[in-house]
């Protein structure tokens, strides 16, 4: 399928690696230019030479501290001028700290905040007036399943990522008809933090080898496995494309069916 992205401008935050890396692959797959941002640089230049040749499009990558308001809008004007205007907006944001409620501190609380909302508050605030100006203005959050059924141990993603939602919903009633929004809420997926996660667990005994580490996070997930990145970076360009344009206002599990609600 066609999505129609060629020569279109997309901003990708958090995007030098995971699913925000995964996302950024996808939409230049399609052919659009994509601005990926991070805080690492090694990571930055590995993301910028992943993703040059994969499309027709131009690449750029940025050092961006997310929770930085002035780093933010800097980011987004470069993006803007470098790529003509901004077609698409995808939002990622590093996972918080986990624990139990009652081993957060108060600026864990408003350090969770302001990597998870914040930033996504001045990413649209800032990219919305070129959004507007485009014939196929789209924004996707990328959250988490946390949104919908709590994770024991993720407190701070639990409450905290789902004032994404309740903000992509606002938003997708103001923005429209110019602007569509849309957030996606992944489960586990294979990213490479994962896999460290993974490969910690081998060296601790808590598993044989990495493949029975692997089986057990897919443990419970009914298509008997856990995600891979590409997946969710496909369905992240689709939403972000003109192929989704009545499609606004969704929160969309990809999770292999693990939610029960």
């Amino acid at each position: 399928m066609d999505l129609q992205l060629d020569g279109s401008a997309a901003l990708t935050t958090a995007s030098s690696s995971g699913l925000g890396l995964a996302s950024a692959k996808a939409l230049a797959r399609e052919g659009a230019d994509v601005a990926v941002c991070g805080r690492t640089e090694s990571h930055l230049e590995s993301a910028e030479s992943e993703l040059q040749g994969l499309g027709d499009g131009d690449v750029l990558a940025v050092q961006v501290d997310l929770t930085d308001r002035a780093e933010v809008e800097a980011y987004v004007e470069q993006v803007a001028d470098e790529f003509g205007g901004i077609d698409q907006v995808v939002m990622s944001a590093g996972g918080p700290p986990s624990g139990a409620f009652l081993e957060m501190d108060d600026d864990d609380w408003y350090g969770a905040y302001d990597t998870l909302v914040m930033s996504a508050v001045w990413t649209t605030r800032f990219a919305y007036p070129y959004l507007a100006e485009s014939e196929q203005g789209s924004i996707t959050a990328i959250t988490s399943r946390s949104v919908r059924e709590v994770i024991d141990d993720l407190v701070l993603s639990n409450a905290v990522r789902r004032a994404v939602i309740g903000m992509v919903k606002t938003q997708a009633r103001e923005f429209a008809p110019d602007v569509r929004v849309n957030a996606v809420l992944p489960s586990a997926h294979e990213t490479a933090r994962m896999e460290e996660l993974i490969s910690d667990a081998v060296e601790r005994g808590e598993y044989e080898d990495y493949e029975a580490g692997l089986a057990d996070w897919g443990e419970g997930v009914p298509l008997g496995r856990m995600g891979q990145p590409g997946e969710l970076g496909d369905v992240v360009a689709f939403l972000a494309s003109p192929r989704a344009s009545y499609v606004s206002g969704v929160a969309l599990p990809i999770d292999g069916a693990t939610m029960r609600s």
